[in-house]
């Protein structure tokens, strides 16, 4: 059965939701600091020794957050005025079998998942279906609606954070990237194939009171012909054979294709300017360098002109990526069924010559513009301490301004300076005569770190990006000083600089004076993205 949560409903529980504190504020003040922290890690035993004095506060943490079975009476108390019958006929709720604290009447469980979510700006509630820590030995459905997961907060903390017309939320499953989406959308509009998960997103977004336009159908046919000026999706990307067992990991398509669709339908739905970011896999294949093939998958034609980055977060072994999305879906690998799906899936990887698989972040812009894309592959596998939607967003603007000046007299021209964050690091061993240096490297110290080797003329130069002279003019008097030819140092560093201001490193000067920061232009640096579960 699917659920069917009416906006009365939903509207009456979100009353309840505020006036308890069931939020993101609320959950983590009744149960502390070390409890919150540890049903962070799926260690439930804390929070239901923390949530025992909480009234109906600790009754909701239990039910909807730990998957106890709570007794009738207290569960009528802290979800009044709305009923248990009518909780129980919307799909709300279960029987749960005998009261648990030994009363005389029946206990009551919950049938989904319904937790707070949130920013900085405020909470909503998210629903989905249980997870398997809760589904009291039930496999995953076919139809399963995923809730709030690492991927849905990773995508959503990559996702740039700026105002915009209309957004296209693809494969919306419960709803989390259309509700970070919300903040700055002016008409939202999501999709997805699956009923369930369309009715749970529907549920989602009347208890979170977002306005959202859901669509049901495959890929793209909910939106053909439309445009859209921001497209987010976390599509089912797991990379294998062609089968669907789950819809919210499995598209029925062969290895990464997936991804290939996308990337190379995307842009067509952008609007000029428009910007499209989604989650992905992709194949490590013998003999072929992943960025040659990612970066095949993007269109021709009409929609040629589209700056593309593709983030590579993770790499895992074959055998490790299948044997982490067997137990995704509650499949010892150990067992008769894990064996014969491990053996189907490694076999074949193995056919198709597959030695790793890629996972990451794809960023698509369509530029509407005469001069050349920006198409850029880059492993970033090391931990991320801010949101990489920051950095994204300065991804674009730099790219952006490069292009202004695509030619070397123009970039000669611009003044630039050393952003705020960099700092110089020298690498050195004890020799004969001292210390003996081994390199020089100038790295950022926010965002994702960027770390680019320099010799000494390039720290010399770095030195002199105060934003006060052309960079031509620091160029003739580095070329002066060290007995060179102008335009042989010239030809030697634009490469260098580009590559600099384009991780950030190298801002013009009037960004770094306006707004203090290498991340965006000013006037556009975005809001902060991220959730807290």
């Amino acid at each position: 059965m699917i659920p069917r949560l009416s906006p009365d409903l939903c509207a009456a529980l979100r009353s309840v939701f505020q006036r308890v504190g069931y939020d993101v504020d609320g959950v983590p003040e009744l149960l502390g600091e070390a409890a919150h922290a540890a049903l962070g890690r799926d260690e439930p035993v804390p929070a239901r020794l923390a949530s025992r004095a909480g009234g109906p506060l600790g009754t909701l943490v239990r039910l909807f957050l730990l998957g106890d079975t709570e007794p009738e009476d207290a569960v009528a108390t802290a979800l009044a005025p709305v009923t248990v019958a009518d909780a129980l006929e919307a799909g709300l709720l279960r029987p749960g079998g005998a009261d648990p604290h030994g009363g005389t009447g029946a206990g009551l469980a919950a049938a989904l998942d319904v937790r707070p979510h949130g920013d900085d700006e405020g909470s909503w509630w998210v629903v989905s279906d249980l997870d398997l820590g809760r589904s009291h030995g039930q496999p995953l459905r076919a139809d399963h609606v995923l809730g709030v997961g690492q991927a849905s907060l990773s995508l959503a903390a990559a996702t740039v954070r700026r105002p915009v017309g209309r957004l296209l939320d693809l494969g919306t499953g419960c709803g989390v990237q259309a509700l970070h989406a919300a903040r700055d959308a002016q008409h939202l509009v999501a999709t997805d194939v699956n009923p369930r998960a369309l009715a749970l997103a529907r549920a989602t977004f009347a208890l979170s009171d977002v306005d959202v336009e859901l669509r049901g159908g495959s890929w793209l046919e909910p939106v053909a012909g439309e445009r859209f000026d921001q497209i987010v999706s976390n599509p089912p990307f797991v990379a294998g054979p062609p089968r669907v067992r789950h819809t919210y990991r499995d598209s029925g398509l062969a290895g990464d294709d997936v991804a290939a669709r996308l990337v190379g339908a995307l842009p067509g739905l952008l609007a000029e300017g428009g910007v499209a970011q989604l989650l992905a896999c992709w194949l490590h294949v013998r003999g072929q360098d992943w960025p040659d093939r990612v970066t095949a998958w993007l269109p021709g034609g009409d929609t040629a002109g589209v700056d593309a980055w593709f983030v590579q977060r993770e790499v895992a072994d074959p055998a490790l990526y299948v044997g982490t999305w067997l137990r995704d879906s509650g499949i010892d690998p150990a067992s008769p069924s894990g064996r014969h799906d491990a053996e189907e899936w490694l076999s074949w990887f193995d056919a198709h010559q597959v030695e790793a698989v890629g996972f990451g972040f794809i960023t698509l812009r369509r530029t509407g513009s005469s001069a050349g894309p920006t198409v850029l592959c880059e492993d970033l596998r090391q931990a991320i301490a801010d949101p990489l939607g920051t950095e994204t967003a300065g991804w674009l603007d730099r790219v952006d301004w490069l292009r202004t000046r695509g030619g070397d007299e123009a970039l000669l021209d611009a003044r630039l300076a050393v952003a705020p964050s960099v700092v110089l690091e020298r690498t050195a061993r004890p020799g004969e005569s001292g210390w003996e240096e081994l390199v020089a490297a100038v790295r950022r110290l926010d965002g994702p770190g960027w770390r680019h080797e320099v010799d000494e003329l390039a720290a010399a130069l770095l030195a002199g990006c105060q934003g006060m002279l052309p960079l031509g003019e620091l160029l003739a008097l580095l070329a002066f000083s060290h007995d060179r030819s102008v335009d042989e140092l010239a030809a030697a560093s634009l490469p260098a600089v580009r590559e600099l201001v384009r991780h950030g490193l190298l801002v013009p000067a009037e960004w770094a004076a306006d707004a203090g920061t290498a991340e965006v232009a000013p006037g556009t640096e975005p809001a902060a993205a991220g959730g807290r579960r």
